[in-house]
């Protein structure tokens, strides 16, 4: 089929310039810059006229937790990508803490399997890393694995790598992209300690920022880097939290580093400030932390210290959640929110909207060396969102599609909606409604 997205204000590579799109099949055919030519065919062309809207690339989010296999009461595949398309997310890459982990070339397969079948987003899948299996992951084939996954601290599934010859040899043998979790576990055991001695079981949730501190962050970050230094790894540090870290970064474009940086909304959103009012609904790890470090990570993201925002999705129910300090999990949905988020953050003078747009679509899509996408071109696929910039609403129930039924945004206003989002070339979420019918590809890499 062939689409006209026409009149739109195309915010791409960083432009922002009115113009029309022309989709035939799953590609970008024609990018014409301010009117169509009268004398185009439109015959057999579906025409979606966007005066007055915003048409950025899909979003890639290189950080999700959809929770299938093993803990689809918190989410799925099928729920997750559901969302993240409502939310202009066109493309995840999903971590391998599930149950099973993927931790062997054939349950990482599965998962694609699975994918394949119900997922309404493009989708990648990471390979996970443990003590004892370096064999499965020296198998990764670079060109359909986004990554692999190094827990360098204990977060959830039990995937703590710890052992000093599984690392280096890790960093020196991987044969794609590594990505780290870095939080030190000795120094986070510690501070628990301290916590508990303080406080028994009823630790506030105040302390989860002293307890997964910016001094345990740093531990593990400035090891990563150390051994990825050494053995001239390409190394990805996601969701960092801290301004301590922040000197381990150099400015720069994302295509000239080997060691790059992600940041999470939620880090950029929250600070502890809003423990008092939140609780546990905003306990991740790493922890949401002080004002200074939330100041600290968006100076280091405007100066392209910082190379890629993401979600860092990970839901659990809202019972799960409504728990002490120690007994409630870490994590929240994010992906149906995400973008408009940072737009709206965009509005408040925080950050360009061009910018929005080159961390979140065009830098994962370099960094992780993806296959035509993360871009507006002739060539590429279409994978597309429009957002009304005027549209107002409110967070609710009722119009959440996580499965676990909650955000941390409840009752949040934004002054910015997500019209429609495509796939392939096919709108995937268009007036609120979910297309049934569309299913997401494997995205590759080069």
């Amino acid at each position: 089929m062939k689409a006209l997205i026409k009149n739109a204000t195309i915010i791409n590579e960083g432009l922002k310039i009115n113009g029309s799109i022309l989709i035939d099949g799953q590609i970008i055919k024609k990018i014409f810059p301010h009117i169509v030519p009268s004398d185009f065919d439109l015959s057999d062309v579906e025409i979606f006229d966007a005066s007055g809207l915003y048409l950025i690339p899909g979003v890639i989010d290189d950080q999700v937790h959809f929770r299938e296999p093993g803990f689809t009461h918190k989410g799925d595949i099928f729920s997750e990508s559901r969302a993240a398309v409502a939310g202009g997310i066109t493309t995840y890459m999903e971590m391998p803490n599930t149950n099973p982990r993927a931790v062997t070339q054939k349950l990482l397969e599965e998962k694609y399997k699975r994918a394949f079948e119900v997922s309404a987003a493009n989708f990648s899948f990471y390979m996970g890393s443990t003590n004892d299996n370096l064999e499965e992951v020296l198998k990764t084939d670079p060109k359909k694995v986004c990554g692999i996954k190094i827990f360098m601290g204990s977060s959830t599934g039990n995937m703590l790598v710890d052992d000093e010859n599984t690392l280096s040899e890790i960093f020196k043998n991987a044969p794609t992209l590594v990505t780290t979790h870095c939080e030190d576990e000795k120094t986070i055991l510690k501070n628990i300690e301290i916590a508990r001695g303080k406080y028994g079981e009823n630790v506030p949730m105040s302390r989860h920022a002293h307890i997964r501190s910016d001094e345990a962050c740093y531990i593990s970050s400035s090891k990563a880097i150390e051994l990825a230094s050494k053995f001239n790894t390409r190394l990805h540090i996601l969701h960092l939290s801290s301004a301590k870290e922040m000197s381990l970064f150099n400015s720069g474009k994302v295509t000239d580093k080997k060691i790059t940086a992600e940041v999470c909304v939620h880090h950029l959103w929250f600070d502890e400030t809003d423990y008092i009012k939140l609780g546990t609904k905003i306990k991740w790890n790493p922890s949401i932390k002080s004002k200074k470090d939330k100041e600290a990570l968006w100076e280091a993201l405007l100066a392209d210290k910082i190379d890629v925002i993401a979600t860092d999705h990970a839901p659990h129910t809202i019972e799960e959640k409504n728990n002490t300090y120690f007994k409630a999990p870490s994590g929240g949905p994010l992906v149906q929110h995400s973008l408009v988020a940072m737009l709206e953050m965009s509005k408040k003078g925080f950050i360009g909207i061009e910018k929005v747009v080159q961390k979140m679509c065009h830098a994962p899509a370099d960094l992780f060396r993806i296959e035509k996408r993360g871009y507006i071109r002739e060539g590429y696929f279409a994978d597309l969102v429009i957002i009304d910039p005027n549209k107002s609403w409110i967070v609710s129930p009722e119009n959440i599609l996580y499965k676990c039924g909650w955000s941390p945004f409840d009752g949040v206003e934004f002054s910015n909606k997500v019209v429609a989002t495509y796939i392939n070339g096919v709108a995937v979420f268009k007036n609120d409604k979910i297309n049934p019918l569309v299913i997401g590809k494997r995205i590759s890499f080069y």
